[in-house]
């Protein structure tokens, strides 16, 4: 394996699945089995999922919401699906420890670095609850700040599509997408990857991040194992 600790993105949309809200059991379900497929290797796996199959904090702003308030109710939406992703995770005898930047001691335990790495080491799979614990923090953010504050080898971005391109493939049928690329080129590109904030921070933190199809079964594996799935975004030269 080229990867030994993972920090796994999740969207809030992608378990939605097929759904227009909410979350979809199936697609939970495939999910924990290519979790699952990680553990059985050895390798150590930390999530992060967001909240906005539920709520988004900017979404609730945007229509006369005190910001502050809308993004702790995102926040929660966060754990509403950490719990739903246990349980699924649980369903494939995996051992599971959601851990929140808000404490709510009667369903997950407090976020502590130390003990999230131990939980790590001891084979369970960890999720991060609750993003940052702070507003006008993304998920994004979250999960660059757990990633470095565990020592995770990278990033993995699960997404509906198979890595960065040039433009929206979804729109653009002229796309071009990218094996690999250097934070830099991203930002001189003005590409999408992940808010300001969160790609800086991995930036100066040298943590490589990739994007990746998560919906394509046996993505997840083929990527830890160093294929050439997605697109790698690293500091310094593509090569």
């Amino acid at each position: 394996m080229k990867y030994n600790r993972i920090l796994l993105k999740l969207s809030g949309e992608a378990l939605m699945g097929s759904r227009q809200y909410g979350i979809d059991p199936a697609r939970l379900s495939e999910y924990a089995k290519e979790i699952k497929t990680l553990i059985d290797k050895g390798i150590q796996v930390a999530i992060v999922i967001g909240g906005g199959n539920i709520f988004r904090g900017v979404a609730g702003a945007s229509n006369g919401m005190d910001r502050v308030q809308g993004d702790h109710m995102g926040m929660l939406a966060t754990i509403i699906n950490g719990l739903a992703l246990q349980g699924a995770l649980e369903d494939e005898d995996l051992q599971t420890r959601l851990l929140t930047a808000i404490e709510m001691d009667k369903i997950a335990e407090p976020y502590i670095k130390r003990r999230a790495v131990r939980h790590l080491e001891k084979g369970r799979v960890v999720i991060f609850g609750g993003g940052t614990g702070n507003p006008y923090f993304t998920t994004d953010t979250a999960a660059v700040l757990r990633a470095i504050e565990i020592n995770a080898d990278v990033i993995l971005k699960g997404t509906r599509v198979d890595g960065i391109y040039t433009s929206d493939p979804e729109k653009d049928k002229n796309a071009v997408k990218f094996d690999n690329i250097t934070f830099k080129e991203v930002l001189n590109k003005g590409l999408k990857v992940m808010d300001l904030t969160a790609f800086t921070l991995s930036e100066e933190n040298g943590l490589p991040i990739i994007v990746f199809d998560m919906n394509k079964i046996g993505n997840l594996s083929k990527v830890v194992s160093g294929e050439k799935i997605g697109t790698l975004v690293k500091v310094g030269s593509k090569n």
